[in-house]
């Protein structure tokens, strides 16, 4: 080591108090930001400023010995200032730093710039290298969160910590939610997934369960209606899905809710291939049949309460006009010879039953919906009234 330097080290030694009463002074006159830290930050932000010091002499020193002393500056600072201090405040400190060694040091040894702005640069990177790891540590956890969040959902296993769970990943879906289960593609990009979500006013909860892929629609609240159904979102959420069947859960108030939904979603997942021209999506209420064939007590129940009781409390006639149509082949003709009435009584009967319960038994796919109810009603023991 020359004199000169080693001059200069003793210099940079004697001046080190004095530099950091500079930074903090400084720091204190131009960001705002510090100023109303509290006491206990304001003190871990100069403990990050005279380590900075310390660090950037060590480093003159022998700038190769330790080539990853910038990284120590860094160490000093409790855990919780890099959560609430930003990555663009860390590097206005940094320029706060450095202006002040370039006013004090390299204004009165010309030689000491470039040692300065070298190790500037390590130590911006050092920063963006700290925020990095950070950022990489919080999204694992992120994951392995909403994961955990996801397969309570799909397990039903209420959680009072759910709703908290769900806010600390930042979910905005307040609204109804809704479950989409589908197959899963070699390569998620959940990424995408979240911004398709946020274009159609919606939030999700992704989770890959072995081959499934789940997302959880949730609703977005604003001051006007959103435009789009949960069928509109997951219709436009359905190439981010690999190849097969793709099922939407029934609607429910909140997320708090979601598991009736995810029941409804899997169930149709699982029977979804017994339906030859199933859309894609295809929502759970339209695979009912299958799924009361499966065994599915929530779809054998709904068919009974949607189609049969309806028909039971309100009249005999239709109940009657519907059974004797479906088992006649949905022939308007025989359907009229075994009731002794006219076709157009059997037509308008059968147009009343489609304004009481919402189905048309004139439709194949709806017919096989309505025949499977009318049998379940009377499995169940329901009785026309006379």
């Amino acid at each position: 080591m020359d004199r000169s330097k080693a001059q200069r080290l003793a210099w940079l030694r004697r001046i080190a108090g004095d530099l950091s009463s500079q930074v903090l002074k400084e720091l204190d006159d131009t960001l705002p930001w510090y100023r109303t830290m509290p006491p206990s930050r304001r003190s871990a932000v100069g403990l990050v400023a005279q380590s900075g010091i310390t660090s950037f002499i060590e480093w003159y020193a022998d700038p190769d010995a330790q080539p990853w002393i910038a990284a120590d500056v860094f160490g000093a600072a409790p855990r919780e200032l890099l959560r609430s201090v930003s990555l663009q405040q860390t590097l206005q400190l940094i320029r706060v730093v450095v202006s002040v060694y370039e006013r004090r040091i390299a204004a009165e040894d010309d030689a000491m710039r470039e040692p300065i702005l070298l190790y500037s640069r390590d130590i911006a990177f050092a920063a963006a290298d700290v925020y990095a790891r950070a950022a990489e540590s919080r999204g694992l956890w992120d994951a392995r969160l909403e994961a955990l969040v996801v397969d309570s959902i799909l397990t039903g296993e209420y959680d009072e910590e759910l709703p908290s769970r769900s806010a600390a990943l930042g979910w905005s879906g307040h609204g109804d939610c809704a479950v989409l289960v589908g197959v899963a593609p070699p390569q998620v990009d959940v990424d995408v997934v979240r911004r398709i979500a946020r274009h159609h006013d919606a939030d999700v909860l992704v989770g890959v369960q072995g081959a499934r892929l789940v997302v959880v629609i949730g609703r977005v609240i604003t001051e006007e209606e959103s435009p789009y159904s949960f069928l509109d979102i997951a219709a436009a959420l359905e190439p981010s899905f690999g190849a097969g069947h793709l099922v939407l859960g029934d609607p429910v108030a909140s997320v708090v809710e979601a598991s009736r939904s995810a029941k409804t979603a899997l169930a149709g997942f699982a029977v979804a291939k017994a339906w030859r021209s199933a859309p894609r999506p295809a929502r759970a209420d339209d695979l009912l049949p299958e799924r009361a064939l499966a065994g599915d007590p929530i779809a054998r129940q709904m068919l009974v309460r949607t189609v049969y009781r309806p028909l039971l409390d309100h009249s005999s006639d239709l109940l009657t006009t519907l059974w004797a149509y479906l088992d006649n082949g949905r022939s308007l003709e025989a359907t009229a010879r075994e009731l002794f009435v006219h076709p157009n009584t059997v037509r308008y009967r059968l147009k009343r039953i489609s304004e009481l319960i919402g189905w048309d038994a004139t439709g194949a796919r709806e017919a096989l919906m309505l025949h499977c109810a009318l049998i379940l009603g009377a499995i169940q023991g329901g009785e026309p009234r006379r």
